[in-house]
């Protein structure tokens, strides 16, 4: 059933839609003044303090909503069963290295999603002010979108940077404390990531600001595991197999180190001869480590290689001056268009991890 007209008085007084403020005090004194009167000074304000109250007290429980929902998805098992934890390292789980990294993420989201849903409570607060004003929103909705349209083209980069800032830290492309290479000779330690920019600090300390929208490509040695790996260059008459031995037993004394026990996560492999190259023999040796314990790792070994080399009598092929190897074609002829060198140009496998030392 059609709700009965309102009075003609009343709609004349209070227009055709009457605030409760208004609509009473009309009624009990008759006066227009005095219930338009009322209705600013008393009804409106009142009416906005209400919806700002409500809107504040949404707010902050929406907000202690989020923030407590973000902190479970870590929860359980040092943050292995939660969301966050499923995407974080199994190694830095297993080691309790988890956390700068996973406060850091969580930080980061829950900041995110905190400002977006307070922002969507306080969007509807402004529009429940002015509908109480009786202030029309559509100019204000048309010139907002012109506006909108405006920053947006101004605004493009700054847009690229956060979405590309999200997806970098929802998939865990890096984290703090990773040791990264972020193209353009931006390498370094991360020391803090927003959804704007990823800062990281360098070997000579100079930290690095590069806005998420110009990352194309994320080189992180600090993810799952990673490898200690050194060429070592002997001269073609050296015994390989001796050499790989002594190579061998420095790497084990190595692991069992206690000093560096902890930091290596497998049996050192030698993989034998990598290359043929004018200054020797290179033979490989690699030790799989924790992330971002290889640089030590490498520097121990080197040193302790060095002095087994000696002990054992095994010299380095740049020890012995260069070495310069040539084949000839079947008819023995040196030079021209049967000459064939060795080593001119190496594999290419591994060939981020071949920087050994870029910390």
């Amino acid at each position: 059933m059609a709700p009965s007209p309102l009075p003609a008085d009343l709609v004349d007084a209070c227009g055709d839609d009457p605030g409760w403020g208004c609509e009473h005090v009309y009624d009990w004194t008759g006066s227009k003044w005095l219930a338009t009167t009322v209705e600013w000074v008393l009804a409106k304000p009142l009416t906005i303090l209400i919806i700002v109250l409500i809107a504040a007290v949404v707010a902050r429980v929406v907000r202690w909503i989020i923030s407590r929902s973000m902190r479970r998805l870590m929860a359980g098992g040092g943050g292995a069963s939660g969301l966050l934890g499923r995407h974080t390292s199994s190694v830095l789980l297993s080691a309790g290295d988890d956390s700068l990294r996973s406060v850091a993420r969580v930080e980061t989201l829950t900041a995110v999603f905190r400002s977006l849903a307070t922002a969507l409570v306080w969007f509807v607060a402004v529009v429940a002010i002015f509908d109480t004003l009786g202030v029309s929103l559509g100019p204000i909705l048309a010139t907002a979108g012109i506006l909108g349209v405006a920053l947006g083209f101004g605004t493009q980069q700054m847009v690229r940077d956060f979405i590309a800032g999200f997806f970098i830290v929802t998939e865990d492309q890096l984290g703090v404390g990773d040791t990264v290479d972020l193209g353009g000779g931006a390498k370094g330690v991360v020391e803090r990531v927003s959804l704007r920019a990823t800062h990281l600090r360098d070997v000579e300390g100079t930290v690095w600001h590069v806005p998420n929208g110009q990352i194309t490509r994320v080189a992180n040695r600090s993810q799952e595991w990673a490898r200690a790996l050194i060429d070592v260059v002997v001269p073609y008459a050296a015994d390989i197999a001796r050499v790989s031995e002594v190579m061998r037993t420095t790497a084990e004394a190595l692991a069992a180190d206690a000093a560096f026990a902890s930091s290596i996560t497998d049996a050192p492999e030698v993989w034998g001869i990598q290359e043929f190259s004018p200054a020797g023999v290179e033979v490989r040796l690699v030790i799989r480590t924790l992330p971002a314990a290889q640089f030590a790792v490498l520097r121990e070994l080197r040193s302790r290689l060095k002095t087994a080399f000696a002990e054992a009598g095994v010299a380095f092929a740049y020890a012995g001056g260069p070495t310069q190897v040539v084949l000839t074609d079947e008819r023995g002829a040196v030079g021209g268009s049967g000459l064939v060198g060795i080593g001119g140009e190496g594999d290419e496998d591994n060939a981020f991890v071949g920087e050994v030392d870029g910390d």
